[in-house]
Order: structure tokens, then C-alpha cells, then sequence
């Protein structure tokens, strides 16, 4: 119905475009199409149907990020060593360790400082990696606390309704407000402003 259709990748159908996962090359109504969406007769767009947000909920999955269980930091500390590299070092400092004990030379220390630098910056980069790793949980669990809980949605016949931001699928139109939180990845379709 006036929705224009363009070529991508040499291919003029906007459901192959789809397909091959990149909708953003695409005008919005032939992303909305391309989820089933319906018009009215006046061109107002209508929303998804329960039938059509039960599809994408079980293709799709619920709309939050999810949080695993914390990792212990025993199990944080040995996956630093578990990278094949350090496994080399380890295995160098290892036979470093062994040769020093099988030929004593004038001055002990000097035999045993080699496999001691080794275990040294082995451990150093346990460390920096147990941090890294923590501070990338407690990054995740900083953005889940900001995910808005509650979003407006165009469903049914052109209802808006307001529901749990975890229930948002993709294909759902969103309204958003001044001071909202964006619940969920979007495309902006219409801008009104009051200016």
C-alpha cells in the first residue's frame, strides 16, 4: 500500500532482506510487514495479535538480560589458568624449577629466581582476570536495574496496553514518553514533539 520496495543484495523481496538478518536496510513498515503487522483501513498501524506474540515469545524469548549465578572466585581463579598459554608457562616454570634443583650452582637464589618471575606474573594475571571478571558481573547487574519494568505497546487491534517490559517482542510498537526508560532495542517509527 505505498510501502516502498528497494533491492538488497540484488534481491528486490523484503522478506529474503529478513532473512538474511539485517532489517535496519529496511523501510520500518516493511519491517513491521515482515512481522505480520496489519494496517486499518485508514493506515494506522494495529499491533501484533496474542497468536503472533506467542510465535515470537517462543522463537524470541522473554525481553531481559539474563543473570547467571555468580561465579565463585575458586572457580574464577582456576579458569585463569586454564588458557594454553599460561599452561606453557606454567610447564616452563615447572622444568625452570626442576633444572634448578637438579644442578645447584654457586648462588641458589639465582637458580630459583627465573621460575619464581614466571609463577609471579602468572599470578598477577590470575588476579587482573578474577577483577576483570567481577567487575564485568557487577557491570551486567548495573544494567539490569536500570531495564525499565513497565512498557506501552501497541497490540490487539490497535490497543495500547501497558505491560511487564520483559513481555516485549520483536515486532512490538512502543511508545515512549519524555523521562522514560527505553525498554527494549527499537527503531523509531514516528517522532511527535510538542515543539
Amino acid at each position: 500500500r505505498g510501502a516502498r520496495s528497494e533491492t538488497y543484495g540484488g534481491r528486490s523481496d523484503w522478506r529474503l532482506c529478513m532473512e538474511c538478518k539485517t532489517p535496519w536496510a529496511l523501510e520500518a513498515r516493511d519491517v513491521l510487514r515482515a512481522f505480520g503487522y496489519g494496517e486499518s483501513d485508514d493506515g494506522a498501524l494495529v499491533g501484533l495479535d496474542d497468536a503472533q506474540v506467542q510465535t515470537q515469545r517462543e522463537k524470541f524469548g522473554l525481553n531481559s538480560l539474563d543473570m547467571d549465578e555468580s561465579t565463585s572466585l575458586w572457580k574464577l581463579i582456576l579458569e585463569q589458568f586454564q588458557d594454553q598459554l599460561v599452561i606453557i608457562l606454567l610447564f616452563a616454570a615447572a622444568v625452570s624449577f626442576v633444572l634448578a634443583l637438579s644442578s645447584p650452582s654457586e648462588d641458589p637464589l639465582a637458580d630459583f629466581f627465573e621460575p619464581l618471575v614466571i609463577l609471579l606474573i602468572l599470578i598477577a594475571n590470575a588476579v587482573v582476570g578474577v577483577l576483570q571478571e567481577r567487575n564485568a558481573e557487577a557491570a551486567l547487574e548495573a544494567l539490569k536495574s536500570h531495564q525499565p519494568e513497565f512498557a506501552a505497546v501497541l497490540r490487539n487491534r490497535g490497543t495500547r496496553v501497558r505491560i511487564p517490559a520483559s513481555e516485549l517482542v520483536p515486532g512490538d510498537i512502543i511508545e515512549i514518553s519524555t523521562g522514560d526508560k527505553v525498554p527494549a532495542d527499537a527503531r523509531v517509527i514516528d517522532l511527535s514533539t510538542s515543539v
